[in-house]
């Protein structure tokens, strides 16, 4: 029987396109040996639906999601007969001065929520369900800062994609028609030393980023000025085409610690935009002129994850 075009289901992604929250759950957690561990692991995200909705119902003004990624090793363990084409481990980016580690992870949960509770109550039911099928290799808990400020004191995340701009720049289409929907996805968690930030003049801290800090304006860079964090993260292909990413990172940190920090939470179309992106900033555009923001904020974590849509993630369970 021949299917027309409005008679197939439409792909659903995961809230890849979720709004900044109030408060988030980065939890990163690597799968035991064994097939059972990794059949556990693989049903409890398969069904990563019914427990969102049976916290979120508590309040749904607060917008519960998560948001589910696989590591390529995971991937291969759950016994999938396909693959999505540019699934791959995160590889270390080794520069003239600082280094993006690649870290151990084999399952990304990114929860969002307008409530810290009800993201802690998701987490701990979760890792509940999960049980000893993993282990728990990096948790950290955001918070919105100020006016979507990071702890630099720069406004984040001014440069993401919206409306139809944000699925061409994060979701999978046709060119992977199998995982179209899914989206690649790169964590890093930087730590910030801000007593040698605050010692910055804040014009050149300005320089160093590409904005203003107080309003937000694009600053203009003058021909052989090193390149700023802004511009270094400007990716365009052979043919002089702009490729976006949706960032949704978000501040963390705990004074009594003295930890402080960012994590940095990409969502691509295509993993090779991501990747770019940290080659310039850790190995420089040109080589040599990495940015200068690594020289007080260490990137500590690195690892890669497909988040694929929830169709293709429920069917994981089957």
């Amino acid at each position: 029987m021949h299917e027309e075009p409005w008679d197939r289901t439409p792909i659903e992604p995961q809230s890849v396109d979720a709004p900044l929250s109030t408060a988030a759950v980065f939890l990163v957690v690597t799968i035991a040996d064994g097939d059972d561990a990794a059949d556990r692991a693989r049903e409890v995200v398969s069904d990563i639906g019914s427990l969102v909705r049976a916290v979120g119902f508590r309040d749904l003004n607060a917008h519960l999601s998560c948001n589910v990624g696989i590591g390529s090793d995971a991937w291969d363990r759950f016994g999938q007969a396909e693959r999505p084409a540019q699934l791959r481990p995160f590889f270390e980016v080794r520069g003239p001065v600082h280094t993006a580690p690649s870290t151990p992870g084999d399952l990304l949960f990114h929860i969002r929520a307008e409530r810290p509770d009800l993201c802690f109550e998701l987490e701990r039911l979760l890792l509940d369900k999960l049980g000893d099928s993993v282990t728990v290799a990096d948790e950290v808990h955001g918070f919105r800062y100020l006016d979507s400020r990071d702890l630099l004191g720069f406004v984040d995340g001014t440069e993401n994609p919206t409306g139809a701009s944000m699925s061409r720049a994060a979701l999978v289409g046709e060119e992977d028609a199998a995982f179209s929907g899914g989206s690649y996805v790169v964590v890093q968690k930087y730590l910030h030393d801000l007593t040698a930030w605050s010692a910055i003049p804040t014009e050149l801290q300005e320089k160093i980023i590409g904005r203003t800090k107080f309003d937000n304006v694009e600053l203009e860079e003058q021909p052989g000025e090193r390149k700023s964090h802004k511009s270094l993260n400007t990716i365009t292909d052979a043919n002089g085409v702009e490729h976006d990413i949706l960032r949704d990172n978000m501040p963390f940190g705990r004074p009594g610690q003295a930890e402080f920090g960012t994590y940095f939470i990409g969502y691509a179309r295509e993993l090779w935009v991501i990747e770019e992106m940290l080659r310039h900033m850790f190995v420089g555009d040109p080589v040599g002129s990495y940015d200068r923001i690594l020289d007080v904020s260490t990137a500590v974590t690195g690892s890669t994850y497909f988040v694929p849509s929830n169709d293709v993630l429920e069917g994981l369970g089957d």
